[in-house]
């Protein structure tokens, strides 16, 4: 019996190998990106210091923006999705004076100037990233024009979306990205 257990230690070996391999492959997150056209309703928002703002002015800039759907007291994705946010402005430096983060709230009847700012500060947030609320009404229309419409906070979706100065088109990221592969997005269609 002795001979046959190194055979099977080494099928066991190789077995839990190509398991391990096979579960990290499957684990890893990936992400859809498309090419989106959307229009933009002329709504004004608040941000984060109180003041209103017509998003379409924030949007149509030329500058690259980038926008997520988040809310001030979620623990699911938001935090993911916000720390994308900073790291990608740590990771551009002083070029992130030449992006627009905008996080727009999808907890309008919580998600006070008070609660945004303190959002943005507990992430560190450079300036060049705002956080927007409104009336329930205004988030919702800016919610189905990016397709991204949810009737409850709880179960929203990772989106992005990276705006190109260049021709005014979308790339919209479904899923979470590393921040390497967020950097390298906003790289094609952002500063270089």
């Amino acid at each position: 019996m002795a001979p046959k257990t190194p055979y099977i230690l080494i099928i066991l070996t190789i077995t839990l190998i190509l398991c391990g391999t096979s579960q990290a492959y499957s684990a890893e997150q990936k992400y859809k990106r498309t090419i989106e056209n959307y229009t933009m309703p002329d709504v004004v928002l608040i941000n984060q210091n109180g003041a209103k703002v017509r998003l379409k002015d924030l949007i149509q800039s030329n500058k690259p923006v980038v926008v997520d759907f988040i809310f001030g007291t979620c623990t699911t994705i938001c935090p993911v999705l916000s720390a994308g946010f900073i790291n990608l402005q740590n990771k551009l430096g002083l070029d992130s004076q030449k992006i627009h983060l905008i996080s727009i709230s999808i907890d309008p009847e919580n998600d006070t100037p008070k609660v945004m700012k303190e959002y943005l500060k507990r992430y560190r947030a450079k300036p060049g990233w705002d956080f927007l609320t409104g009336s329930r009404k205004n988030i919702d229309r800016v919610m189905y024009a990016f397709n991204a419409y949810i009737p409850n906070k709880m179960s929203h979706y990772p989106l992005t979306f990276i705006r190109s100065p260049a021709d005014g088109t979308w790339v919209r990221i479904f899923g979470l990205m590393s921040s390497s592969e967020f950097l390298s997005e906003f790289q094609k269609v952002g500063i270089k």
